[in-house]
């Protein structure tokens, strides 16, 4: 009647010993490091890169507990342990100087970081620690504001250049197109010139209102974006923000970063475990902006170029091999028009390209440009820090209509992602400005820890001393099984690499309190049995069976409330409800599996069971 089957028991003994590997990275810290990635789009990082990091700490006599190179989608990293954090900063230094020989404009990014002490041997079998949030890690809040009025700047430059191309297909004669704030203002000659501009402008943008007025005897349009058009403008720019944030910070090697937006026009970002604060400012705070321009081959052009001068009307880029090569200053398409950007391979030749999308207004500029320029190099430019330089420049072999694009050139697999990355999300929609910024120190971080983690271990220990006292050997079971749930509570987090916060230890608290309540439930149920006068064997087994449907229950509606909290939460109360419901799963397992489990253990091989230890057993009196 007691008795497991033997698969039940290694069921139970496989469980604890993985919730014991999977737990133990988690008591090992974490040791200082410096993270090795690329400042620039084309600077790869790769095994060469982590081989002469090596050879240049080898070389100043700096002993490394530790090197990796992680390869994180397109984006790669080294990643190099010390012991020290002195050690940290004097490598960091040596670093710096290698791999940036010119301050004033850095290929790499070196920056101060934590890694996991845990041994090789647990992170070969996948065993990595929580992650821990800035409350206890430590780390920087910032709070960013978004320029929406450089935005909506942006948006009407490419407005301007779309009704001139409108009015140029149109054949509508004018007296000058220009951006005036935040409109658009055509000049013409005629009320009819300007009519007929009227008509064709609010047909193919449905997104402006547009007004007529006259002045000293010339006619002016004026288009204004609609209100909706405006939201969405600013919507647009900050979800792009927060996608380019995401990548800039693989550079810092964050884990679990925080990014999201707060209110209609900022965005938090919170990077735990940062400790070269400016290195981070620096990052987030990078403007970058993308264009399309005309490459100039003439051979006067080049001719000049071989002479180091540069032709009125041109402007002199380098390639990411260090090319020169000469581009026209008229900026065709911005990274305002690009949709997506993907990876992928030429049906005909299987040469790895880049797959663009543009919008329908910048499917019809790429048509004209493409249709006029056949033969012709058009290049990929990014502007960092004020300098630009040609991601790509390949030949124009045909007019590209329908705003499908495809690049293909000298490049492999790999780059082609990096640059479908790049043009994805490589430059900001808007400026943005840091407003508050917070820095919570390592100190701080591992005092929270401290007073969680004792919190938690005296709430632990008044338990056990409780339940051992009122329920004896029993006690001892429940108390057996919450350290069990303890367990597979952390081993799962750490699977997970779920994020760990103070709200989170709460939750850690939270579920030892439900836990051990499922198991007062399974004691008196037994207690029950046996004033019913039930031998005690069976009063075991009917203990266990009856009290399943009330836990059950009782946890089901707690498991809902704390799913609606992690649909709808955010920040700490996320943090919790993630915690709460896997709390809520591994106390079910352990109370109902894994104390039933070590009863089965201790009494079902006994055939004549007289009595239990489960304390004393109230009954009623007889009047």
């Amino acid at each position: 009647m007691n008795r497991y089957p033997l698969w039940k028991y290694l069921i139970v003994l496989a469980a604890v010993i993985i919730g014991f590997i999977y737990t133990l990275p988690n008591f090992f810290g974490e040791s200082p490091a410096v993270q090795i990635a690329g400042a620039k789009t084309s600077v790869k990082v790769d095994m060469g890169t982590l081989q002469r990091a090596q050879d240049v700490l080898r070389t100043e006599g700096i002993n490394a507990t530790g090197a990796y190179f992680e390869q994180n989608g397109p984006v790669g990293a080294v990643r190099i342990r010390f012991d020290s954090t002195d050690t940290q900063l004097k490598a960091r230094d040596v670093l710096e100087k290698a791999f940036n020989p010119d301050p004033a404009d850095p290929s790499y990014t070196v920056a101060l970081n934590l890694l996991s002490a845990s041994p090789d041997w647990l992170t070969a079998l996948g065993a990595n620690p929580m992650y821990l949030g800035l409350d206890l890690r430590g780390g920087v809040h910032f709070l960013l504001q978004v320029d929406m009025q450089g935005a909506l700047t942006g948006r009407y430059d490419a407005l301007s250049n779309d009704v001139r191309t409108i009015l140029r297909e149109n054949r509508v004669e004018n007296a000058g197109i220009e951006r005036d704030g935040l409109s658009v203002v055509a000049r013409f000659a005629s009320a009819q010139a300007r009519d007929s501009a009227l008509t064709a402008l609010r047909t193919r943008l449905p997104e402006m209102v547009f007004t007529t007025s006259s002045a000293g005897g010339t006619e002016v349009l004026t288009g204004r974006l609609t209100d909706t058009a405006v939201t969405e403008v600013q919507n647009n720019a900050l979800k792009q923000n927060i996608t380019t944030l995401h990548n800039r910070i693989n550079e810092l090697g964050v884990a679990e970063p925080v990014i999201q937006q707060q209110g209609a026009d900022r965005i938090v970002v919170q990077l735990p475990g940062v400790q070269d604060v400016a290195k981070a400012k620096e990052i987030l705070g990078r403007t970058a902006t993308l264009e399309i321009r005309m490459v100039e081959d003439s051979q006067s052009a080049q001719n000049a170029l071989a002479a180091g001068t540069v032709p009125f009307g041109l402007e002199r880029f380098e390639d990411t091999d260090g090319r020169p090569l000469l581009l026209r200053r008229q900026v065709l398409l911005t990274g305002e028009n690009l949709q997506d950007a993907q990876p992928g391979r030429d049906q005909q030749t299987q040469q790895p390209s880049v797959n663009l999308t543009l919008d329908a207004k910048g499917a019809r500029i790429f048509r004209d440009v493409t249709r006029d320029n056949i033969n012709k190099r058009m290049a990929i430019l990014l502007f960092e820090k004020g300098k630009g330089q040609v991601v790509t420049a390949p030949v124009i072999r045909s007019e590209i209509p329908g705003g499908q694009v495809q690049i293909t050139g000298s490049m492999n697999a790999q780059e082609a992602a990096d640059i479908a990355l790049l043009l994805r999300a490589g430059s900001l929609a808007a400026p943005m400005n840091i407003i508050e910024e917070r820095t919570i120190g390592p100190s701080l971080g591992a005092e929270n820890i401290k007073m969680g983690f004792y919190s938690t271990l005296y709430g632990f220990i008044a338990l056990a001393v409780f339940i051992m006292v009122y329920y004896h050997l029993f006690g001892i079971f429940s108390t057996l099984g919450l350290t069990f749930n303890v367990l597979l509570l952390l081993a799962a987090l750490s699977m997970l690499q779920a994020t760990l916060t103070l709200p989170g230890i709460a939750a850690i608290a939270l579920t030892l309190g439900m836990a051990i309540d499922s198991n007062v439930l399974i004691n008196e149920r037994i207690r029950e049995e046996l004033r019913a006068g039930l031998p005690p064997q069976q009063a075991i087994h009917q203990g266990f069976e009856r009290a399943w449907a009330t836990i059950l229950d009782s946890n089901l509606t707690t498991l809902i409330v704390g799913l609606a909290l992690l649909a709808f939460g955010s920040g700490p109360v996320r943090g919790f409800a993630v915690v709460h419901c896997i709390g809520i799963l591994t106390s079910m397992f352990s109370s109902v599996v894994g104390v039933r489990a070590l009863a089965n253990l201790w009494y079902g091989r006994k055939r004549k069971l007289q009595s239990i230890s489960i304390g004393q057993i109230w009954k009623p009196k007889q009047d």
